[in-house]
């Protein structure tokens, strides 16, 4: 990550975990997905912020 981590983000290291078991992976059939980092993050900060 070359931005400044913030608590919500999804760390290098778990992301490298997660990555693989999401829709749209590389090798999977179908378009590759752009962007689920995005939406991993901005689901955390949703559950840990209260945000409706």
């Amino acid at each position: 990550m070359t931005q400044r981590h913030r608590i919500h983000d999804v760390s290098d290291k778990f992301w490298k975990i997660l990555e693989p078991h999401l829709p749209g992976r590389e090798g999977g059939w179908g378009e590759k997905v752009r962007g689920s980092r995005k939406f991993i993050n901005a689901v955390l900060w949703i559950l840990i912020s209260g945000s409706p």
